[in-house]
């Protein structure tokens, strides 16, 4: 196994020491761990994409695993803040079936021998649910240290975070089933 995919899974690796820092208050300073875990994982998802494409590394397993290990990341916090109160399991849904469906529209896509590369609100808004998340653990870390007005907003301020995510969601997940219709009505 190369090192890129080796960072890859050292993401997957990281998300259940994540979800027990952001998940169990009793540990002290919950909050900043489990933010330092979500930036460390984070950061292997920079570090293997660059280190795999400037070295050659590529790797079909490589290909299948970085977005399945992003997605695990992304809703392991999504799930938790919904069980924290965080986030509303609606705007949840609503992101996990985008993912879904854009997935399932991918691997037909491909059976048929076509790449459909991701589109630019989809880089959006992965770029805003990921800033979203860090936010809101950023937050959780700053209670940690007794910011009680801190704590007392994170609940409002992470759902109106939650749902910007999932506006942007609808809208990159419309934009894309408009542009790859094609996939579905066999004109490929």
């Amino acid at each position: 196994m190369n090192l890129p995919n080796k960072l890859t899974m050292m993401r997957v690796i990281l998300v259940p020491f994540f979800l027990l820092f952001l998940l169990v208050d009793g540990i002290p300073l919950h909050g900043l761990w489990a933010l330092v875990i979500f930036a460390a994982a984070s950061i292997t998802d920079a570090l293997d994409g660059h280190i795999a494409r400037s070295r050659g590394l590529i790797t079909d397993f490589g290909k299948f695993l970085d977005p399945v290990a992003d997605k695990v990341l992304v809703f392991a916090a999504l799930i938790a803040f919904t069980e924290l109160g965080f986030a509303s399991s609606v705007a949840v849904v609503i992101m996990m079936a985008r993912e879904f469906l854009v997935s399932s529209m991918r691997m037909v896509a491909a059976s048929k021998g076509k790449v459909i590369a991701a589109g630019k609100s989809g880089k959006v808004k992965t770029a805003v649910t990921m800033v979203s998340i860090v936010v809101i653990l950023m937050m959780m870390a700053l209670g940690d240290f007794g910011l009680t007005a801190v704590s007392f907003a994170l609940p409002v301020v992470s759902n109106v975070l939650i749902w910007i995510c999932g506006v942007l969601t609808v809208y990159s997940g419309a934009e894309y089933l408009i542009k790859n219709k094609d996939v579905f009505t066999g004109s490929m």
